[in-house]
């Protein structure tokens, strides 16, 4: 296998088990990714990072003993980063990418798709940012600006969501999400349940919930006229 083809080797650097793991279940149900390591803080990352070689590091920004931030410029000397994170700090955003963070996603506006695709692009050397972290940015270099700068367009959030986080869905999921008619949430916990994904670990990566994550499962079972998940997955794929 080149190194064109073969999948993207992750490390994921996170305090919390449980969305360590749902994380690694969904870059892991990527065909072209790979989680090689987990990491519960930054040093344990650089160890890490030092013995697998990754070619791309997701990285918590406050995580006991080493942070993110402190960590990051050891861990870019040995592939791109990209933060993945609770804090939406506008110092923070700069502050790591002065350190050379490849991208910075915060949670709760990215979906499962969007995140993998974020990995590949960050990978590949493209920047990925989510609105908050965009915003941060532009506040920076427009405090930057000279006092005869003309007054500025404000470019709506939305549009920033559109142009930086391309959602990626297969043909498949589209037309399933069509045919019965699922919600955009439901479909991607949908997605979520046929890669193997228990509630627990939805939760962690949707930031909601497992009640909420059952209420929807129940709503999808409605829809799918299903009462289980090995049926719902089947019916999801089409093979039933």
């Amino acid at each position: 296998m080149t190194d064109a083809t073969r999948p993207l080797r992750v490390l994921v650097a996170d305090d919390n088990p449980v969305i360590r793991a749902g994380l690694t279940a969904v870059l892991s149900a990527a065909d072209d990714l790979t989680v090689v390591a987990e990491a519960e803080d930054g040093r344990a990352a650089h160890e890490a990072a030092l013995r697998h070689r990754p070619d791309v590091i997701l990285l918590d920004v406050r995580m006991p003993g080493v942070d993110g931030i402190a960590a990051l410029p050891n861990l870019v000397r040995v592939a791109p980063v990209m933060m993945l994170t609770y804090s939406d700090e506008t110092a923070l955003v700069q502050e790591a990418v002065r350190l050379g963070a490849g991208g910075y996603l915060v949670h709760g506006e990215f979906t499962t798709q969007q995140l993998t695709e974020a990995v590949r692009d960050v990978g590949r050397g493209r920047p990925h940012f989510t609105p908050t972290a965009t915003n941060a940015l532009l506040a920076h270099i427009r405090g930057n600006a000279t006092a005869h700068t003309k007054p500025e367009l404000r470019v709506p959030r939305k549009e920033f969501t559109t142009h930086h986080l391309s959602q990626l869905q297969s043909s498949v999921g589209q037309s399933s999400q069509s045919r019965f008619q699922l919600s955009g949430r439901e479909a991607e916990i949908m997605d979520l349940i046929a890669s193997g994904m228990n509630n627990q670990q939805i939760a962690a990566v949707c930031f909601i919930s497992e009640k909420t994550v059952k209420n929807h499962i129940n709503r999808i079972f409605a829809k799918l006229h299903t009462t289980t998940r090995a049926q719902a997955t089947a019916k999801w794929l089409g093979v039933a």
